[in-house]
């Protein structure tokens, strides 16, 4: 996951719509330079759009969001998509996505979690809801006696404070959906919104 997230600022987080064309959408994210996206599974369509997207845009990356069991875990392997994320975690999700040597990213809202991952050599972790639990200093306060934990923070992101964000020595990059918000089919706005990130 490290050599997925490391080489970008911000994972466009996205719910695609009915009323949004999938390809329409990567398509203007691509142009505003964008390589890597999540695809969330928090409608039935989810892993045809995933299919769609790997077909017409070999070069970008396509994770899946909101794997919440392995079952979901096992069709998002068939349906192209390059890694996984959850929201949190279970260990039987963690552990299989280990034994089909497959990138996951687990995520975490407490010590508690983070060290039941790192014990079965997880380090790279969705920290979610990120304002919803405390912001900048509560992750700082997790860097202490985790110094080798990094994280993607998600939830409450936004273009306003996602520098302050990714300037924490912890932070791989952050998770947002702000460049591309649920239901939106301006894509000369997403493609601008996508070029605002430096």
């Amino acid at each position: 996951m490290k050599k997925i997230l490391s080489k970008i600022k911000v994972l466009p987080v996205l719910e695609i719509e009915n009323n949004v064309d999938p390809e329409k959408l990567i398509g203007s994210l691509i142009e505003g330079n964008i390589n890597v996206v999540e695809v969330t599974l928090r409608n039935e369509m989810g892993f045809k759009h995933i299919e769609q997207i790997r077909k017409k845009f070999p070069k970008i990356k396509v994770g899946v969001g909101t794997v919440l069991n392995i079952q979901q875990l096992t069709l998002s392997i068939k349906s192209g998509a390059q890694f996984a994320v959850s929201p949190g975690y279970n260990l039987e999700l963690a552990l299989k996505a280990k034994e089909l040597d497959f990138p996951y990213l687990p995520g975490v809202s407490s010590a508690s979690d983070i060290m039941s991952l790192l014990k079965i050599n997880f380090n790279v972790f969705k920290f979610f809801p990120a304002n919803g639990l405390g912001g900048i200093s509560y992750l700082k306060s997790l860097s202490g006696p985790f110094p080798k934990a990094l994280f993607c923070p998600t939830g409450g992101i936004n273009e306003m404070n996602y520098k302050e964000w990714i300037a924490e020595k912890n932070v791989l990059c952050v998770g947002g959906t702000w460049l591309a918000p649920k239901g939106s089919n301006d894509y000369k706005e997403i493609t601008k919104n996508a070029l605002k990130i430096n």
